[in-house]
């Protein structure tokens, strides 16, 4: 991220123009994948409408994106499990010391 900028973007044949903080090849980036969005949707529907096409491929881009954090949320879960399991184990095996820091005896 940096400073703002305007980059100009197509996306199903219209030019849009944006006011960003990323870099213009990520934003370029990002148009392109609505672009194919966009494709599928009209390939698999008959409607000509713009704005029909563009509900329906925000409806499949959100769905997209609530399955990728259902399964993020899943593997931190899944991450979390191991690792208190993991230091359990290694707790035992140091006889129960654990992490504490000994006392300073002075």
């Amino acid at each position: 991220m940096g400073k703002e900028r305007l980059v100009e973007i197509k996306v199903f044949g219209q030019t849009y123009t944006v006011k960003t903080d990323a870099e213009e090849g990520y934003i370029q980036e990002v148009a392109k994948y609505v672009n194919e969005k966009m494709d599928e949707v009209l390939k698999k529907t008959k409607s000509v409408s713009t704005l029909n096409v563009a509900i329906l491929t925000a409806l499949n881009i959100a769905d997209d994106l609530l399955k990728e954090r259902e399964k993020r949320i899943a593997f931190l879960q899944e991450v979390d499990a191991k690792s208190k399991d993991l230091g359990e184990k290694i707790d035992i095996e140091m006889g129960g010391i654990g992490f504490e820091k000994p006392p300073i005896m002075g």
